[in-house]
């Protein structure tokens, strides 16, 4: 049986979008809000909700649990402001938490993710079992002999 950990996190990430993207709707907020405090845009991705969603489904299963805090610190970047005269050191600035929080209590809503105390939130059975069947499904579409050992 395959896991998460099997699969290639890119083709398992765009899986986990297309599965997320119609048990997910986005607020109404999101085409204005900035994915972090150093972007000048909203994100141009149409399925910039899912996507996301997908990666902190897949983060809080590696991690979890995990808090809000950290996830911001990991999706935030590494420069503030603009790169293009990089004349002073790069400073690190978080992701939005508004964002990541609004994402996880959907997440929570759809019992794939629960809040386990004040530790933080965790992936469910349920999430777990999403995340597997969908490495499986990438691992069976995928035309590479060495992965083919995890089907």
């Amino acid at each position: 049986m395959a896991t998460l950990y099997d699969a290639p996190t890119d083709e398992l990430l765009e899986a986990l979008t297309d599965e997320l993207d119609g048990r997910l709707d986005a607020p109404a907020w999101v085409e204005f809000a900035k994915s972090g405090h150093d972007r000048e845009m909203p994100p141009q991705q149409e399925d910039f909700w899912a996507r996301r969603a997908a990666s902190l489904l897949r983060k809080v299963a590696v991690d979890g649990p995990v808090g809000v805090e950290r996830l911001s610190t990991e999706y935030g970047s590494l420069t503030k402001g603009s790169t293009r005269y990089r004349v002073s050191p790069a400073e690190k600035t978080d992701g939005s938490k508004n964002v990541i929080r609004t994402i996880l209590q959907q997440l929570e809503d759809e019992d794939l993710v629960e809040t386990q105390g004040v530790e933080g939130r965790i992936v469910t059975a349920e999430g777990r079992s999403l995340l597997d069947d969908t490495a499986g499904d990438v691992l069976e579409e995928l035309d590479r002999p060495e992965l083919e050992r995890y089907v």
